[in-house]
């Protein structure tokens, strides 16, 4: 049997036509989010701009949350985009570790979409509720394997899972493994059970307990500085992200044992 892949069937004009209105309605709602905030989202405000009616443009959203869910995945994937590219960039200091490119990464493009943000991270919106494990979900979780990789980077699943979180409960920790598929449950391919694997869900619940506090310092300070209660700090603000996110960076590292011999 030959191993070529079937030839992708070109899109129909009438598919093509409908991607370009979707792209359009879109980029007009980001617009409006970023001059009115998005708990003004106005779905006639957004028709309106474009010259559609309510009605027309139902016919590619059935609902606002349909469209609100768009935004955030689109949100999520720019987002998810601006961490990657900054670890594949040359950072400013040579031995600066990814986790860090990331985090500054991460900070830069909250600080450069601030409405945008706060679509993700703000107060909810009034009665949406996202797609359980659908689009939103995804787009985060290729944010997050970003960090993972980075925080763990260069260690095993046997060094993850004795990592030193002493404080937290059996109860705690049981929870955290039930949340995660085995390691072992690893495709064709992917990483052996043998090495860390980050990204993939297969993270020993020690190791996931440490990435969710380090997610809750690289977010905090972020929300904080976007927010604006940081704005004494002036251009120093950046300066104190790195050396927060270093300090965190060296401290998760050093609750990691050395590999067994």
């Amino acid at each position: 049997m030959s191993t070529r892949e079937a030839p992708t069937a070109r899109p129909s004009l009438r598919e093509r036509r409908r991607a370009v209105a979707v792209d359009e309605i879109v980029s007009a709602a980001e617009s409006h989010i970023v001059e009115e905030g998005p708990h003004a989202l106005s779905l006639r405000a957004v028709a309106r701009s474009l010259g559609m009616t309510v009605q027309a443009l139902y016919h590619y959203f059935p609902s606002r949350d349909d469209l609100v869910t768009a935004l955030i995945t689109k949100a999520y994937d720019d987002l998810a985009d601006a961490v990657q590219a900054a670890t594949e960039s040359a950072p400013d200091e040579p031995d600066l570790p990814g986790m860090i490119v990331a985090a500054e990464g991460y900070r830069r493009w909250a600080i450069d979409n601030p409405e945008r943000f706060q679509l993700l991270y703000g107060a909810p919106l009034r009665h949406y509720h996202a797609p359980v494990d659908g689009p939103t979900t995804e787009a985060n979780r290729r944010m997050s394997a970003v960090f993972e990789r980075e925080l763990f980077r260069g260690f095993t699943q046997e060094q993850l899972a004795a990592a030193d979180v002493r404080l937290l409960s059996p109860e705690f920790l049981g929870h955290l493994a039930r949340l995660s598929p085995p390691a072992d449950e690893t495709s064709p391919g992917e990483t052996s059970p043998d090495e860390a694997s980050p990204g993939d869900g297969a993270l020993p619940p020690a190791a996931t307990a440490l990435m969710l506090s380090v997610w809750g310092y690289v977010h905090g300070m972020v929300v904080l500085e976007v927010f604006g209660h940081t704005g004494f700090l002036g251009v120093h603000q950046s300066e104190l992200y790195r050396m927060a996110m270093r300090n965190l960076y060296e401290d998760v590292r050093r609750r990691i044992p050395a590999p067994t011999p």
